[in-house]
């Protein structure tokens, strides 16, 4: 591996050929590829009522259904958004997606839960794809530029994590649970196609077809990634940041149907609803993005996670009036904040050394990810202990060590 000097030199390089970034379509096709693939981790939530009985599931492992998805992207962010650095990324990106499409048809015409079950891991993993698009788009994109590009293909990640789980409540009200994978699987066909003509050629983690990819066996570079970590404290901190909120967003969102449904009566389309209302924190995005250019990163990160912290205090205490208004106002702010640490965040990230770029992306979205599953456990425990104020107690606290951890970053130099 070069020195660290050596990799921020070639960083630098790989950004003064980057051009003028990615086209308005071109950054779109990368959004709507994103919100499409993580989107797949979040079609059978709603629907393990449905799927279980179906396939002789019992209520014991229904939670297989949605467990072994997300254990299968786990893998892949570890395995496969790695290999950025190794493989031309268009071509890992097609094959992703190629690979989802075949997964997902298995998941629609699976017939016993064990076929369900394998495919669904097939279905996790080849969906951590999405988070190869990501830094692939930041690597095309000048570094004056490249948070601006994050935040926009960042929204259409969020639209799609939040936008599943009430798309597929409706289109299996009307088509059955099987139609909600086939559509899928179309529309990975169909980004296959998008991509295949509109994205350009790129070797290793470089943008510009120039930065070569790194040498040596896979074995050996997926254990530099321990260094990697070890060896970067921009790295380490931003994925205790995020880590940390991506839990607290997934309690408030394990906690949030379980509190609709007792406080206020509502049923699968009311909790839809309610989780098309809180999508609108994906707008944030792309203002993340813009302050992140123009170097507000440590500003708007203190501003994200006391966001983060008073939305969890005043969501508990909106269901205790009991205010459904203000719940979605709440909602909005987690959500708004959420994006806005995740696009700072990975803005830090990709600006990092050049040829380890899809390594560390590889690292930090692992790390944000098993902090992110704690965090739906701990929902549940929560929850079923002491309802939904001390499941907001518990986010509000957690943000307020995330804010403790952040305050010791103000006593080094830098913005």
């Amino acid at each position: 591996m070069r020195t660290l000097a050596q990799s921020v030199t070639a960083s630098t390089a790989e950004d003064a050929n980057a051009g003028r970034g990615l086209s308005p379509a071109l950054t779109v096709a990368c959004a709507a590829t994103c919100g499409a693939m993580v989107a797949n981790l979040y079609y059978a939530q709603p629907l393990i009522g449905l799927i279980a009985p179906e396939l002789g599931l019992g209520e014991n492992i229904s939670g297989l259904i949605v467990t072994l998805t997300q254990l299968g992207y786990g893998a892949g962010l570890l395995l496969v958004v790695s290999l950025a650095d190794r493989i031309e990324n268009r071509r890992l990106i097609l094959t992703t997606l190629l690979c989802a499409a075949a997964a997902l048809a298995g998941v629609a015409v699976s017939s016993s839960a064990a076929v369900f079950l394998a495919a669904s891991v097939a279905v996790g993993f080849c969906s951590a794809g999405a988070q190869v698009v990501v830094p692939f788009a930041a690597a095309l994109t000048p570094e004056e530029r490249r948070g601006r590009t994050i935040g926009n293909v960042m929204a259409g990640l969020l639209a799609g994590i939040m936008l599943a789980r009430p798309a597929s409540s409706m289109l299996a009200d009307t088509l059955g649970w099987r139609a909600v994978f086939w559509v899928s699987a179309g529309l990975m066909l169909l980004l296959t196609a998008w991509l295949a003509k509109a994205l350009p050629r790129s070797h290793g983690s470089g943008g510009d077809g120039q930065t070569k990819p790194a040498q040596g066996s896979y074995g050996r570079m997926l254990a530099s990634m321990w260094s990697i970590l070890l060896t970067t404290p921009a790295l380490q901190r931003r994925a205790v940041y995020q880590g940390i909120v991506f839990a607290i967003f997934n309690i408030f969102w394990t906690a949030a149907p379980l509190m609709l449904a007792s406080l206020f009566g509502y049923g699968q389309k009311g909790i839809a609803l309610f989780a098309l209302a809180g999508a609108g924190g994906a707008l944030a995005a792309p203002l993340a993005g813009r302050l992140g250019d123009r170097g507000y990163v440590r500003i708007g990160t203190g501003v994200a996670l006391a966001t983060v912290m008073l939305s969890c205090f005043l969501a508990g205490w909106a269901a205790a009036l009991p205010s459904l208004a203000a719940l979605v106002v709440f909602a909005v702010t987690l959500d708004a904040a959420t994006q806005v640490n995740q696009v700072l965040g990975q803005r830090v990230i990709y600006s990092l050394a050049g040829e380890a770029r899809g390594r560390m992306n590889s690292v930090y979205m692992t790390i944000v990810f098993l902090l992110g599953a704690g965090g739906s456990a701990v929902a549940t425990l929560t929850y079923h202990h002491g309802g939904w104020w001390t499941s907001m107690l518990t986010g509000g606290v957690l943000a307020l060590a995330a804010l403790v951890f952040f305050a010791t970053e103000l006593r080094r130099p830098g913005g």
